[in-house]
């Protein structure tokens, strides 16, 4: 039963993703040949649109409490305890895309974070953006959920 429910969330998402590509004219792309900043772009995109999920799933409240949640798992110092919370859960290839995003020279500083944080965030950003962009949703749920609750977070 269990395995039918697998096999059909795959399907679903399947035929949710070539809807998505023929609706949008999207070319296929190999996430490898996209610069660090490009995959931590789609990543920032990614991980707030989870963690927006999440906080509206948690019930109706105010918007500017909900932004308020949300800003505090979002912001470069919470993405870079993410990093250091999974960071032993990554396989190798996942390591090196961090490392590439982290390493990415950007033009653009956070306001409220430290250099480190900041390349961290980048770098944690960067791994979101690939799997995503990858196709790998669910090591990408994994992850982010494995992260959240290493922090104590929900």
């Amino acid at each position: 039963m269990e395995e039918e429910i697998k096999q059909e969330d795959q399907s679903c998402n399947k035929i949710w993703k070539e809807y998505i590509k023929e609706k949008f004219h999207l070319q296929e792309q190999n996430a490898n040949l996209y610069s660090p900043l490009v995959l931590a772009y789609m990543g920032d995109c990614v991980y707030e649109l989870f963690i927006r999920t999440k906080i509206v799933n948690m019930g109706n409240m105010q918007v500017n409490k909900m932004h308020q949640q949300s800003a505090s798992l979002v912001k470069a110092s919470a993405q870079a305890e993410m990093v250091y919370a999974i960071m032993e859960l990554l396989t190798e290839t996942e390591k090196q895309i961090y490392k590439r995003g982290r390493n990415a020279k950007s033009l653009t500083m956070a306001k409220n974070a430290t250099v480190t944080e900041y390349r961290t965030a980048t770098g944690f950003e960067a791994l979101i953006g690939y799997l995503y962009l990858s196709g790998q949703e669910k090591r990408l749920v994994e992850l982010i959920s494995m992260g959240l609750e290493k922090m104590g977070v929900f």
